[in-house]
């Protein structure tokens, strides 16, 4: 890259020349590029002025000194990056976290994990992964008092089966982590504290790391307090490190939002310490050109996050070969990504085209950028030569004869447009295992331009799980109520936490070509009968009596049942932690059935479109009262609010327990649509599972298996259609 030419001496292109200070610009994530000083106000319109080959010599020699000087301010001792057992942390290139109700990883129909079918599906779009987070908390926490350790011992075999789980991601390859947060404080108390807790829980079940969910750099306590139990882990902040002492025991991290300039930026926490590993997340990124481009430039790892909280957002073609590719190089060249004499921006020869260089003793591995939109072809980059150095161009696996020009090779080759390339030398004698066989799978994949693949995102389709009609009743059978045909307009929207407006969010009503979070219908409702109030603890007990049912899955069945039988005075309250299986089984039995959502929302609305079934105010004298504490109380009893009728007088929608109603599966989330919202309302983080007591919206809770999905505020009503 030269400087602009027809300008030399303009105040621009001396600006960009400026020899200028680190120290006053390096508090965030990333570091000020070459050629861009402080507050110059040609960022934007003029960036085609930005001269970096004249400028980072200077830049790398300013930016040294800054990380000698900063490593001294912090006091750096680099003994845990040196620590065998955490080592592996330095070849974590292609990170995922996993939801844990993701079918891929757990078939909810043979009741059992499948680690394997997880990872080939990976292998097959993208090439594998390195590390897993097993995600089992939010966005579920909160429906009920469980706190996040809670949540561990409820899946499916306890602890001892997630144990199992983890072992088949070891007999893999792939090393383990697991979350933890600092917000959890509104559900049920623990018993230890947090990094007691989750030391024991990583000893239990033999997991190597643990990911900080919203902290900024892992605090030292659960380093020591897992040390302390004799399993050493890699600490993992969700967010980029925010005080430079932490990178002693955090020895790997999350990146951000990395600025999408045409200069790519450089990771800040890499340059100070190159052995800190950088997983890069944009989870909701569809166009992930940009991301990959900003970790082949600095030599780091990415978080290929797919199921977002039961939202499917999955590579797209072109960026899952980019991403498998990218990661061969990284693995096979992974000594000298943690090099000290890592430089990026070395200089280049054509403007866009940005490069970095790291080296060992036997070889040295440059990586190539195109931040142009259209291929560039010619003479890419000179570098010096010694004789018997052996060349090759480790992106597209073959070997390459440069062009001698005095001391220098200058080297000729193309990069797709906001393409990558890869440039190898060999040092005289020096041998690489495995060389050969890697030039030889790079050839075949990049025979494949990358711009020939699909960069289309598409959500991925829905659908209602049915519910089969019941045996038509002339008349209300007994305790329920005729609600009549009519016309009904269903609006009703999800009140997910994340996820915006995007396609894909809450769910795809059999009317809709994609999930969206807000919903609008005219529906021409058949006659139907629904039960007045839902189903009790005491009407539970005689189906059990009568039916002998038993749940294949028992964990939390009836967890709030004593010898077969519920609480003294409870009789009348809602039976709760029941499983929608549960609830199936019941309707079945009863000769009913669940209510499809719009039915649950017609009975407890009208057609009027009221927002409470009473009407459109909220008053708190027709509902339970306000629990803001932080253990589930006994709900009321189903008839304790009688003037809080809907208009066809049925009784306990809204406020006391949550209801069952339709389900929805993808090819990798189930969810269920619950209905009505809850007494329950933990403090201390906007986390927590949202409530919906308007009628006009609606809870999705994600389903793994009964043990986890049963909850102590969520029960259930049936109905019955008509003749």
């Amino acid at each position: 890259m030269s400087t602009d030419p027809d300008s030399p001496d303009t105040p621009a292109a001396s600006c960009v020349r400026h020899e200028f200070k680190f120290s006053h610009v390096t508090t965030g994530r990333y570091l000020p590029t070459p050629g861009k000083a402080p507050g110059w106000p040609f960022a934007e319109i003029g960036h085609w002025k930005m001269d970096v080959d004249g400028s980072a010599d200077d830049w790398v020699r300013e930016l040294t000194d800054w990380r000698r000087e900063h490593l001294v301010r912090i006091g750096y001792d680099d003994a845990n990056y040196r620590r065998p057992e955490l080592q592996w942390a330095q070849r974590n290139f292609v990170h995922a976290q996993m939801m844990v109700e993701d079918r891929y990883f757990y078939d909810p129909v043979a009741g059992r994990y499948t680690v394997d079918r997880y990872l080939d599906d990976l292998e097959a779009r993208y090439g594998g992964i390195d590390s897993v987070l097993i995600w089992f908390v939010y966005p579920n926490i909160g429906l009920d008092d469980r706190n996040k350790t809670d949540l561990a011992h409820d899946l499916p075999g306890g602890l001892a089966g997630l144990k199992g789980a983890v072992d088949d991601f070891h007999r893999r390859g792939v090393r383990v982590f697991l979350p933890t947060m600092p917000w959890d404080h509104g559900t049920r108390e623990p018993e230890q504290n947090d990094w007691q807790a989750i030391a024991e829980l990583v000893r239990a079940v033999g997991a190597d790391g643990i990911n900080g969910d919203t902290y900024n750099g892992v605090p030292r306590a659960f380093f020591d307090a897992c040390d302390a139990l004799g399993c050493p882990v890699v600490l993992q902040p969700e967010s980029t490190i925010s005080s430079e002492e932490q990178l002693i025991w955090n020895v790997q991290s999350w990146g951000k939002k990395a600025p999408n300039e045409v200069i790519p930026p450089v990771a800040k926490w890499k340059w100070l310490e190159p052995r800190h590993m950088i997983n890069y997340e944009n989870r909701w990124g569809r166009d992930r050109n940009h991301d990959l481009q900003y970790i082949f430039f600095n030599g780091i790892g990415y978080n290929a996050w797919e199921n977002v909280w039961g939202i499917w957002n999955q590579f797209t073609p072109r960026d899952a070969e980019t991403l498998r590719r990218i990661a061969a190089i990284e693995r096979q060249f992974a000594p000298a990504l943690v090099s000290r004499d890592w430089r990026p921006y070395e200089r280049t020869l054509q403007a866009g085209v940005f490069a970095s260089r790291f080296l060992t003793d036997a070889f040295t591995l440059w990586t190539l950028v195109n931040r142009n939109e259209y291929a560039v072809a010619g003479e890419q980059i000179a570098l010096p030569h010694r004789d018997g150095t052996r060349w090759y161009d480790a992106w597209h696996g073959v070997p390459l004869q440069p062009r001698l020009d005095g001391d220098r090779a200058v080297f000729d080759f193309a990069l797709e447009g906001r393409g990558f390339g890869a440039l190898l030398a060999l040092a005289p004698g020096a041998s690489l295992d495995g060389l050969d066989a890697f030039l030889a799978r790079m050839r075949e994949r990049s025979s494949v331009p990358l711009q020939s693949l699909s960069n289309q995102w598409r959500s991925l389709p829905q659908q209602l799980v049915p519910i089969a009609p019941t045996r038509p009743a002339i008349e209300a059978p007994p305790g329920m109520l005729a609600i009549p045909a009519g016309s009904f307009d269903f609006m009703v929207g999800g009140v997910e936490i994340e996820g915006q407006t995007w396609e894909g969010n809450d769910v795809q009503y059999p009317w809709e070509d994609s999930a969206r979070r807000g919903h609008r219908h005219r529906m021409e409702m058949s006659a139907f009968f629904i039960d007045r109030t839902p189903v009790t603890n005491a009407q539970f007990r005689d189906f059990l009596d009568a039916s002998g049912w038993r749940p294949r899955d028992p964990h939390n069945f009836l967890h709030h049942w004593r010898d077969d039988a519920p609480p003294q005075g409870w009789e009348h309250k809602p039976v709760t932690w029941v499983a929608i299986e549960d609830a199936r089984a019941y309707a079945a039995w009863a000769g009913k059935r669940l209510p499809h959502e719009w039915e649950w929302q017609y009975a407890a609305q009208g057609d009027d479109g009221r927002r409470y079934p009473w009407g459109n105010d909220w008053d708190e004298t027709m509902v339970p009262a306000t629990n803001r504490g932080r253990t589930l109380r006994a709900p009321d009893d189903v008839d304790a609010h009688a003037a809080a009728a809907s208009p066809f007088g049925v009784l306990d929608l809204v406020g006391n327990v949550w209801q069952w109603t339709d389900e929805y599966a993808d090819e990798h989330t189930r969810a269920a649509i619950l209905r009505g919202g809850s007494s329950y309302q933990p403090q201390t983080s906007h986390w927590y599972f949202p409530q919906a007591h308007r009628l006009d919206q609606h809870g999705k809770y994600l389903l793994m298996a009964p043990c986890k999905d049963r909850s102590g505020s969520v029960g259930f009503r049936c109905v019955v259609d008509a003749a």
